[in-house]
């Protein structure tokens, strides 16, 4: 297998992992969640988002916890931005990038959004006009890539519709993701043949759920086409408040594993990642489903029997 020899991690634990915790967890908590994150070696590190708290309470501190964070020169600080009116709080909090997503499947992009594909569209050209006026990127997030909680299998040129849309607008890349975490190799390499048939690999990434623990997998086939960007959330945390059953992304902890232990090159301190998912093992009231979260925990109590 032809694999690349470097990979960015594009850490969304702060944002996609943290908006499913259903205890409200301090502002100033997340403010150290990022401020960890800062330090491991991660350049990519999405910190909140300005959808509006009726519909993600956990997320209402945006503003506050975008301003407050110690920031790094070479890191970016994005924000997930619903419309024009979160664009203006974000902008103001100082984001870095701005994300805009919708669905590829009209029945989660009715339940999440609340619009149809079509109707969905100018309201992130908005959003996107404002954002690049404003000197800003802008990532785009295509949903249930691959299947739909509410209408089925996704079909690949589905999503194609949908990024085409998306990239006309400007925007410089697309995460697909695979939102309730159902796909497999064969699924993920049908729609990567699809969308490189369009688009190149660098305009691309990855965003893996790993509801059936098939995530690892998936990178894998992701890698074999080319793919060098990946979204991850530490500890695994996440889920989806529109996709019943849905359960967290890929760890960043196990992805790095795997793509180190491949020669692949990241740039990212595996250990002080395990270290910051144990720490939000306390904050969160539960223990974290990651597989090198455990075996940290288990070399922590090791040296406290010890």
């Amino acid at each position: 297998m032809q694999l690349p020899k470097q990979v960015q991690i594009k850490e969304v634990g702060p944002r996609d992992g943290l908006q499913n915790e259903m205890t409200f967890i301090p502002t100033e908590e997340k403010i150290r969640l990022v401020n960890r994150l800062s330090e491991t070696g991660l350049n990519y590190i999405e910190v909140t988002s300005f959808v509006h708290p009726k519909w993600i309470p956990q997320l209402a501190d945006a503003v506050e916890v975008l301003k407050e964070i110690k920031r790094h020169d070479d890191i970016t600080y994005a924000a997930l931005v619903p419309n024009s009116k979160g664009l203006e709080r974000a902008l103001d909090a100082g984001v870095d990038e701005v994300s805009v997503f919708m669905s590829a499947s009209e029945g989660h992009n009715k339940s999440n959004i609340n619009k149809s594909i079509d109707e969905t569209f100018p309201v992130l050209k908005e959003v996107v006009d404002g954002a690049l006026a404003a000197g800003k990127t802008v990532r785009g997030y295509i949903s249930t890539v691959i299947s739909c909680p509410y209408d089925g299998y996704t079909k690949p040129e589905q999503v194609v519709y949908v990024a085409e849309k998306l990239f006309e607008m400007g925007i410089s890349e697309i995460s697909l993701g695979d939102t309730i975490g159902v796909g497999v190799p064969t699924q993920v390499d049908a729609l990567l043949q699809e969308m490189l048939s369009f688009y190149k690999a660098e305009q691309l990434a990855m965003h893996f759920h790993d509801t059936r623990g098939t995530a690892l997998a998936n990178v894998m086939t992701s890698l074999s086409h080319g793919i060098t960007k990946f979204d991850s959330a530490i500890g695994g945390l996440g889920g989806c408040p529109y996709a019943k059953g849905a359960s967290g992304n890929v760890a960043t902890e196990d992805l790095l594993y795997l793509l180190h232990e491949m020669g692949i090159e990241t740039g990212v301190n595996l250990k002080k990642i395990q270290q910051t998912a144990l720490s939000i093992e306390g904050i969160i009231g539960k223990k974290l489903s990651s597989k090198l979260a455990a075996i940290a925990r288990g070399e922590e109590q090791s040296c406290r029997i010890s």
